[in-house]
């Protein structure tokens, strides 16, 4: 019977054809069994525990109906090993599952029964996190369940403190919302300095055979903007930011392994400036708001590779290799509240060369601005590229280079660098301006060592070079390219719906070495090596 979800173990079967094989047979889709997995397989000695299976029971786990929502698949259509394999990589892009597999459990008179199995992860996520980078601490108290009640439904809860400020956060995520396709995202955090808050709600592309998008979001940040030099704050002014967007898309789908996307749209940004008595005040920029229709295209190639071992550690990683690129063109009115008639518009695009297997090189770019009464304002060109050369099973050589430059930015120095915006050997934000570039070189170790079943252990050894100039106040060191070399330890959280790695850095500074400490210490988590 076509369509009957069953939470079952599929049987036992002989080989069957691959879905490349099965698509060319014509084969129909007939059963999906979707049968989603506890965080540890009690079957597999090494995870039969009794702490592991007290963790099973405690923990709820994703309701078959949420798996089936999210598949582009369904009963009665022809096999397409394409669609499945994007099934796959959206399914393995929610934090809350560990792992994805997708396969044929029985063929008989051309109709195929698949099964959709997943592993979950833990995701009730309670803590104290505290980190460090380039010379300063930040704290987070925090409470976060990442699949509330099995539904997908992610609910938050924080307290944190760094060199900026310090708030509370509560934060809302449901990507089906109703049981359909749409997205609901809203987060608020009371600050010392301020508020913040953003809702968005959409129908979004959700999947490269997606024929419409809609959706509206807003944004607003009432905050203390700071300027650095030789990261010490040096002045700071209140900035009052508002944001809102409402747009519609349309799409052919996948055509011959492209996709292209029309949207059109109405958006608003608006920022006024107001002096702070606490410190000296700079030039503050103009109040300024822009308010107009846009127009925005959209094209993805259909070619991604997946692999091991490169940003994170024994687990699937998805790269897209094939050229993505968006064009939006906007245009600004008085008669709808804009300061000023201006062209505003935007391009960036990325492609990657070779395989992600052997040796690869990504490359991306971006280019934004506005065009007013033929003065060209805010000009940002970023560029960046990334090498990867894996040498044997567990070493890999890495090699990035980013750069940026505004021309008549709206902020004065907008680019900094130091600490955890790069070269690690130096003080958070130690070199400001309207000019950056950073070039850095990893050897990555990634071991087979899986500690309790929980966490992958890496290692790197690094070097930075860099430099962010131009801007007002230089110093010496704000004149000449920096550069560091250190050693890191990477801990890969394999287990938690976080699937963070956690780095722990010792920077040594090659030059600036008498304004400097000799040595850094980077303590934090990210989302990758």
């Amino acid at each position: 019977m076509f369509g009957t979800a069953l939470a079952q173990t599929a049987p036992a079967t002989a080989e069957l054809p691959s879905f490349a094989e099965l698509e060319a047979a014509g084969a129909i889709i007939g059963r999906i069994l979707v049968n989603p997995q506890d965080i540890f397989d009690l079957d597999d000695p090494r995870e039969n525990k009794w702490l592991f299976e007290l963790a099973n029971k405690l923990h709820i786990q994703t309701r078959p109906e949420v798996i089936r929502r999210q598949l582009l698949f369904k009963p009665g259509e022809r096999v397409s090993a394409r669609i499945i394999d994007e099934t796959e990589r959206l399914l393995r892009g929610n934090r809350y599952l560990h792992d994805v597999s997708i396969r044929p459990v029985d063929y008989r008179d051309g109709v195929v029964d698949i099964e959709v199995r997943t592993r979950d992860n833990w995701t009730l996520d309670p803590g104290i996190s505290v980190a460090r980078a380039g010379g300063s601490n930040s704290q987070r108290i925090y409470l976060n369940e990442h699949n509330l009640l099995g539904t997908g439904i992610g609910v938050g809860l924080s307290r944190s403190s760094n060199v900026e400020r310090a708030g509370t956060e509560v934060s809302l995520r449901n990507n089906q919302l109703f049981g359909t396709r749409a997205t609901l995202n809203a987060s608020y955090a009371n600050l010392t300095d301020g508020n913040q808050w953003s809702f968005a709600l959409a129908r979004p592309f959700y999947s490269l055979d997606a024929r419409y998008a809609a959706g509206i979001s807003a944004a607003n940040s009432d905050v203390v903007n700071k300027a650095y030099e030789q990261g010490v704050v040096v002045s700071q002014y209140h900035a009052l930011t508002r944001n809102w967007e409402l747009f519609g898309g349309w799409s052919a789908g996948s055509v011959h392994g492209w996709a292209a996307r029309y949207s059109a749209g109405l958006a608003s940004t608006s920022s006024t400036y107001e002096n702070d008595p606490a410190l000296p005040t700079p030039v503050l920029p103009a109040d300024r708001t822009l308010a107009g229709p846009f127009i925005r295209y959209e094209l993805i190639e259909d070619f991604y590779e997946k692999v091991q071992n490169r940003e994170q550690i024994g687990r699937p990683e998805y790269f897209a290799m094939g050229f993505r690129s968006q064009l939006q063109l906007g245009r600004t009115f008085e008669a709808l509240g804009s300061t000023e008639e201006s062209w505003v518009y935007s391009v960036n695009a990325s492609k990657g060369f070779g395989s992600i297997h052997t040796r690869a090189l990504l490359l991306s770019g971006a280019y934004s601005g506005r065009l007013d009464e033929a003065t060209r304002r805010n000009q940002l060109l970023s560029g960046a590229a990334k090498f990867y050369w894996p040498h044997g099973k567990a070493a890999l050589f890495s090699a990035a280079f980013s750069g940026d430059m505004y021309r008549r930015p709206d902020t004065p120095a907008p680019l900094q660098l130091g600490g955890d915006t790069g070269l690690r050997g130096y003080p958070l934000n130690y070199q400001s301006g309207e000019r950056r570039a950073l070039v850095t070189f990893e050897e990555r170790l990634y071991s087979d060592w899986y500690p309790y079943r929980l966490y992958r252990i890496g290692g790197a050894v690094f070097t930075d070079f860099g430099r962010a100039w131009h801007g007002t106040g230089e110093v010496s060191a704000g004149e000449r390219v920096l550069s560091d070399v250190g050693i890191g330890l990477r801990i890969a959280d394999s287990r938690s719906a976080l699937g963070t790695v956690l780095h722990l850095d010792l920077a040594f500074p090659l030059n600036a070495r008498d304004q400097v400490k000799s040595m850094q210490i980077l303590f934090k988590s990210q989302r990758s090596f």
